[in-house]
């Protein structure tokens, strides 16, 4: 059994199945919440004025780290956990940790002040998608033994399966306009400014010589 077939007796009495108030947590209340940290980091850029320091370079590494977390909960939000799933939410996991590493050098490097509240949202954004990783695997405990054992007993193991019990569309639609209301949208305009920015020194660069 794991721990998505199992339940526990609440000091009332009553019944809770655990993998329900888990699979709740991770759809109503981390994913959502993921929103906060990455609008945060977002303003903090503003203030230090990325277009003039790192500018197109460090924005495009944020749309490099949105991708990499943004394409495995896509394909958890369609498709059921089994080995190539979570082989793909580890890898994305890793490569975003790498990047994240290479996303503060280029900040650091472009003398733009990464000040102790920016590093402390980093910190939020960097450990969600482990948060989110573990309570999963929690929940699919019989995949990640399937993972290990290299999916050799399951036939379906290295396929996207579509879920069997699907999100509701009205969850998918809030989920999608809250994705682009606070992250292509801002993250849109900055790389946008940043572009704007580029251009306008590459004019007076020109005009100066």
């Amino acid at each position: 059994m794991n721990l998505g077939q199992a339940a526990e007796i609440s000091a009332t009495g009553a019944t809770v199945d655990v993998g329900d108030v888990t699979t709740r947590y991770l759809l109503y209340g981390l994913l959502p919440g993921w929103f906060v940290p990455g609008l945060a980091d977002w303003v903090m850029h503003r203030r230090t004025r990325i277009e003039d320091t790192a500018g197109t370079k460090e924005s495009l590494i944020h749309s490099l780290m949105m991708a990499e977390v943004g394409i495995p909960i896509a394909l958890t939000l369609r498709y059921e956990v089994n080995p190539l799933l979570l082989s793909v939410q580890l890898g994305g996991a890793a490569v975003h940790e790498a990047t994240a590493l290479w996303d503060v050098k280029t900040a650091v490097d472009s003398d733009r002040e990464v000040k102790p509240v920016e590093q402390h949202i980093h910190s939020f954004l960097e450990s969600l998608p482990f948060a989110g990783l573990a309570s999963l695997m929690c929940l699919h405990s019989d995949q990640v033994k399937s993972l290990l054992r290299g999916g050799r007993a399951d036939p379906d193991a290295w396929r996207l399966v579509p879920r069997r019990r699907p999100l509701s569309p009205g969850y998918l639609a809030g989920i999608g306009a809250a994705i682009g209301a606070c992250v292509l949208l801002p993250y849109g305009e900055e790389l946008l400014r940043c572009a704007r920015a580029s251009r306008a020194r590459k004019k007076l660069s020109r005009k100066g010589r």
